[in-house]
């Protein structure tokens, strides 16, 4: 089940991990990464293709107040928005470990939509934040390196 579809989330933003298709992980190796980030995370919900290979899953975090439904998505649409992300970040005064990165989009033809929600277990206030953003990047860092890939922050366009 999607926490799209549960009424004690809200989504957030939508970040990406871009790898090359060959770099999929298996279910369970994500799994086994995942896991050990220790009892802060809470993993439901995994799903393979007939090859072990991850599909999707949902990772709750109650005491970041966060939760993500990570998806594998390939194909045209994923190259097209990579060549766009290389061309815009080309240029733009890259630090080193930025550049490094960039230089992987290129080989990048799949990748894992995490989308991120915020737990709402609160009456909602304007001025409570109670989200915690640790949880999405932890998770973001520890997907990127099981595949080799990159993360995308897609409404700054930096690459995490």
């Amino acid at each position: 089940m999607s926490l799209f579809e549960d009424g004690h989330y809200q989504w957030r933003e939508t970040y990406f991990v871009l790898f090359g298709k060959g770099d999929r992980p298996a279910a369970e190796a994500v799994v086994k990464s995942l896991e050990q980030l220790g009892p802060r995370y809470e993993l439901k919900s995994v799903s393979a293709d007939e090859q072990g290979k991850l599909e999707s899953l949902t990772l709750l975090s109650h005491g970041d107040f966060a939760a993500m439904d990570v998806t594998y998505l390939s194909g045209d649409e994923v190259v097209e928005q990579v060549r766009e992300l290389a061309d815009e970040m080309r240029g733009t005064g890259l630090n080193a470990e930025e550049n490094q990165r960039l230089e992987k989009l290129p080989h990048c033809d799949a990748r894992f939509d995490v989308y991120h929600f915020e737990e709402m277990t609160f009456e909602p206030d304007e001025d409570d934040e109670m989200l915690d953003p640790g949880a999405l990047l932890i998770v973001l860092e520890r997907l990127a390196r099981i595949c080799n890939g990159v993360g995308v922050d897609p409404q700054s366009g930096t690459l995490v």
